[in-house]
């Protein structure tokens, strides 16, 4: 149960009027609940929704007096949970002190709370009962209560919904990869002796220019052979863009690369000479390291919470962390943030489709598409189209393109520093710049900064390989307790699940449960523990064996 804040503001105050039961609320010129019967007309409501359903959080908008409440707690699971919420800080006042004497209020599925802001309720709500707790959301209309903010009780039941989804999405992502990003990590772990961080990096003030691979950078780069760019500008781009800038000889300062994947490699494929630097993720596929013959500056993304990563942070060991975005073009705008102070302007970064492409020309997927483009088969995405809807000009979108375009407009809208170039994809939430106005503005950026800037010492050698035969002996240790030929003291059997948590954080049922394993004395669990430890135990000797070279 959530105890209600008082929040006092002047103005009008909702006033009772005594009904055949019950009381009605007078306010804003209407009445809020029936003026003959409000109980019964509830409860009905409340009747019409059930049976309720299980893993479900259900929103009641501007509860008024509860009622309807007790008969929802009576029926609700015990895996689902009530959320009432007001906007209206003199209708919360009223309604906290008929709220709090129901005996639902004293229910841990139950929390009562006023805010006019969805995602801080988004937020709230994950707090209170952790990730994918819920399976969806509903919303139970008992009032007329929500109509005085249908805005934004309307956004709070959306955000709450793209949230839900969000994590569940996240969670199967983790289920089918979260095996591959530890042991990318694994082996990429010998890189961090001899090469630097992306902390090592510095544009200075310099403006730059980060390109995604979208349909709208053709236009783009055909403005630049008109136009060239300011002597002072960074280009940082996505390693889809790579070819497409390539045929147009058009170098970039750094290549950004995230893709966990073999498939990804032929984003590099006939630019290994060209000698570009590469910025990878942790988690990437160690194959991409130098693949350009330029440096390789590695960053970490978390994409679940694991122990190793505070043991590595603990001995210094892990360079610049970003923010897990999901999407290549989001870290590219958040890294070229870090680098420097400048401007950064966006192009390419569409999160939309057109009807001939994906992505924009010489990139490796639209190769694909015209390769089997034959009289039998047309190369327009028109089945993708008629499930997505039009973004404008031409574009399409889909519901992954708008929650990354929705991240987009979360983490970089408020920042003042990005822009984005003019395309034909929805809008980003930063200010939109005509070629001719970017290009003023790059040239009034500043100067300074080197791409190329001298790293700080790297991890000594010796320090990784101590950590990694560490980690070693504990899964050795493990493996020993589960053959059965090693005791093992009270304790010590949940102590090494927990520590090596990477085993199991990838499981179905544990990244549905927000990273909580079952008993260890689960025997199946055991049994696909066990299945895992073998694989990881060569893993983690080959990164040893590459420390020793």
């Amino acid at each position: 149960m959530c105890t209600p804040q008082t929040a006092n503001e002047p103005g009008e105050q909702p006033r009772l009027e005594q009904a055949r039961r019950g009381f009605t609320v007078y306010y804003r010129g209407k009445a809020l609940l029936s003026r003959i019967d409000p109980l019964r007309q509830a409860e009905r409501a409340v009747e019409a929704s059930l049976p309720l359903a299980a893993g479900t959080l259900y929103l009641l908008p501007s509860p008024l007096l509860g009622y309807g409440i007790p008969l929802i707690m009576r029926n609700l699971p015990s895996d689902s949970a009530l959320l009432c919420v007001e906007a209206d800080a003199a209708l919360y006042n009223l309604s906290g002190d008929h709220i709090n004497r129901l005996e639902a209020a004293k229910d841990d599925r139950f929390c009562f709370v006023r805010t006019e802001n969805p995602a801080a309720l988004a937020a709230f709500a994950g707090q209170s009962w952790g990730p994918r707790h819920f399976r969806r959301v509903k919303e139970l209309r008992l009032t007329a209560g929500w109509q005085l903010n249908a805005g934004f009780y309307e956004a709070a039941i959306d955000l709450l919904r793209r949230a839900v989804a969000t994590e569940w999405s996240n969670a199967l992502t983790l289920t089918r990869l979260g095996r591959r990003y530890m042991r990318n990590a694994i082996r990429n772990l010998c890189l961090l002796a001899e090469r630097p961080g992306v902390e090592s990096l510095d544009f200075g003030g310099c403006p730059v220019l980060v390109l995604g691979a979208g349909p709208s950078l053709d236009g783009f780069l055909d403005g630049i052979e008109r136009r060239p760019l300011p002597s002072n500008c960074r280009i940082l781009c996505v390693d889809t863009a790579l070819h497409p800038l390539k045929e147009r000889n058009i170098k970039p300062d750094l290549v950004v690369a995230l893709e966990a994947q073999h498939w990804n490699l032929r984003d590099f494929c006939g630019a290994g000479a060209w000698r570009i630097p590469v910025a990878m993720d942790l988690s990437a596929l160690p194959a991409v390291s130098g693949v350009l013959g330029g440096e390789t500056y590695l960053f970490w993304t978390r994409w679940t919470e694991l122990s190793v990563f505070d043991r590595l942070a603990a001995l210094k060991l892990l360079p610049a962390e970003l923010p897990p975005l999901g999407s290549v073009g989001l870290s590219a705008v958040s890294l070229a943030l870090r680098l420097g102070t400048g401007p950064v302007f966006t192009a390419g970064i569409d999160f939309a489709f057109t009807l001939d492409k994906y992505h924009c020309r010489g990139s490796p997927s639209h190769g694909e598409i015209l390769k089997k483009h034959t009289r039998f088969g047309g190369m327009y995405p028109t089945a993708a189209a008629m499930r997505g809807r039009a973004a404008g000009d031409g574009a399409y979108s889909d519901p992954a393109m708008d929650n990354y375009r929705r991240l987009f407009r979360r983490e970089f809208a408020g920042t003042g520093r990005v822009f984005a170039l003019t395309g034909n994809g929805p809008a980003l939430g930063v200010e939109t710049l005509s070629g001719e106005a970017a290009a003023r503005a790059m040239a009034a950026a500043g100067r300074g900064g080197n791409p190329a800037a001298s790293a700080p010492s790297p991890p000594a050698a010796r320090t990784l390989r101590r950590f990694i035969e560490r980690e070693n002996a504990l899964l050795y240790e493990l493996l020993g307790i589960l053959k059965g030929g090693t005791a093992a003291p009270a304790g010590r059997l949940d102590s090494l699940l927990d520590s090596a948590s990477y085993l199991w954080a990838h499981f179905p049922d544990c990244a549905a449960r927000g990273g909580a394993h079952p008993p260890s004395d689960d025997i199946i669990f055991l049994k696909r523990i066990r299945a895992e430890i073998e694989p990881f135990i060569k893993v983690w000797e080959y990164a040893v064996r590459s420390l020793l070279k």
